[in-house]
C-alpha cells in the first residue's frame, strides 16, 4: 500500500463515522444530503481467500453480460424489477406505523418484538465463497439467522453453497456483480449491477432480493435513485477485512454490539468464520437474539438508508 492509498483509506473510514451517526440521528433513517457521497473504507480485493475472479462466471451460470447496459442493465426485464419490488413494500405511510419484527420468529419459532427484545443483525459480505459452508454450519449450531450481502460474479460461482444458504434460512441480498464502487459508475451500469445481480441470484434460488448493500458503503444520491429498494449500511464494522486476525475480531464485535446493531463480516475470510463460534456464544450468554435485516426493521418502506436500528426509531 503506497502512503497516498493509505491516507485515502483513512479519510474515507472516516467520513464513513460521520455518514453513520448522521444516518442514526435521522428519523427514519434517509440520506440527508441527497447529492452527497457515503464512502466506507476501503477493502482490498474481495477475489482473495481463495475465492476466483470468475471472470467467465457470468457465461457459465447464464448470467447476461452488461453489453446493453444502457438498455435495462444488459437483463431482458430489468427495467419492471423496480416497479415489482416496490409493490411488495407497504407505503411508506403505513410502514412507519409498524412494530419492529412485526410477526417475526426466531429460530425457535418464537416470536420476537426488538423494541423490547436485544436483536443483533450478523451481516457477511462478498460471497459466497470456500468458507461460507463452515460459517453456515456455527449458525445452524447457534440457531442464529444472518443476511448474506452476495456478489453476483460470485453467485455463478458457487451455486450451491448459496442454495444451501437459503436452504438454512438465511436473508439473502444484493452486493451488485463485480464489487464495484458505483459512485464511479455511470446510472446505467449501475443498474446493471444491480440487474445482473438480480438475475444471477433469481437464477440460482428463484428468489430476487429485496435488500442491497453498496460494495464500500459508497453511495450517493445518483446510486440511490437507481432503485427502490433500502439500501443496508453497518453500525458496527468488525474490520475483519483489515486485520484477518480472529481474535481481534472477536475483540471488536463483541465490544462494539448494541441492541439493533447492524454487524458487517466477510465470509470470505477463514479468520472472519473462525471467530464466530466465540462471537455468537457470547452474545447467546448476554441475551441477543440473532435476526435477519429484514426482520430487524420489520417492513420499513424503500428509498432508505438504514445503518441500524436507531435510524429509524
Amino acid at each position: 500500500m503506497n502512503i497516498g492509498a493509505g491516507s485515502r483509506r483513512r479519510a474515507a473510514a472516516r467520513l464513513l463515522a460521520t455518514a453513520v451517526l448522521t444516518t442514526a440521528a435521522c428519523v427514519t433513517g434517509q440520506l440527508t444530503a441527497g447529492s452527497g457521497t457515503v464512502q466506507a473504507a476501503v477493502r482490498p480485493g474481495f477475489t482473495d481467500a481463495g475465492v476466483p475472479r470468475a471472470s467467465q462466471a457470468g457465461k457459465d451460470a447464464g448470467v447476461p453480460r452488461a453489453s446493453q447496459a444502457g438498455k435495462d442493465g444488459g437483463v431482458p426485464g430489468a427495467s419492471r424489477v423496480g416497479a415489482d419490488l416496490a409493490a411488495t413494500w407497504p407505503k411508506a405511510s403505513q410502514a412507519l406505523l409498524e412494530p419492529l419484527i412485526a410477526g417475526a420468529q426466531d429460530a425457535w419459532g418464537r416470536p420476537v418484538d426488538c423494541r423490547r427484545a436485544k436483536c443483533v443483525a450478523l451481516t457477511f459480505d462478498d460471497g459466497p465463497g470456500l468458507y461460507t459452508d463452515a460459517l453456515l454450519r456455527h449458525l445452524k449450531a447457534h440457531r442464529a439467522r444472518a443476511t448474506f450481502f452476495v456478489v453476483g460474479q460470485n453467485v455463478a460461482a458457487y451455486p450451491a453453497v448459496l442454495r444451501r444458504t437459503v436452504a438454512a434460512g438465511h436473508e439473502i441480498g444484493g452486493h451488485t456483480w463485480s464489487h464495484a464502487d458505483l459512485t464511479r459508475l455511470p446510472a446505467a451500469a449501475v443498474r446493471s449491477e444491480f440487474a445482473r445481480t438480480d438475475h444471477a441470484i433469481k437464477a440460482v434460488t428463484g428468489l430476487v432480493p429485496r435488500i442491497i448493500r453498496p460494495p464500500y458503503g459508497a453511495l450517493n444520491g445518483s446510486v440511490r435513485m437507481q432503485t427502490t429498494r433500502p439500501m443496508v449500511m453497518w453500525s458496527v464494522d468488525t474490520l475483519d477485512w483489515l486485520h484477518r486476525d480472529s481474535a481481534k475480531v472477536t475483540k471488536k464485535a463483541l465490544k462494539s454490539v448494541r441492541p439493533g446493531s447492524i454487524v458487517l463480516f466477510h465470509d470470505i475470510h477463514p479468520t472472519t468464520v473462525q471467530a464466530m463460534p466465540r462471537i455468537l456464544t457470547t452474545l447467546s450468554a448476554r441475551g441477543y437474539s440473532f435476526v435477519t435485516v429484514s426482520q430487524l426493521f420489520g417492513g420499513k418502506p424503500p428509498r432508505l438508508v438504514y445503518s441500524g436500528a436507531s435510524s429509524m426509531l
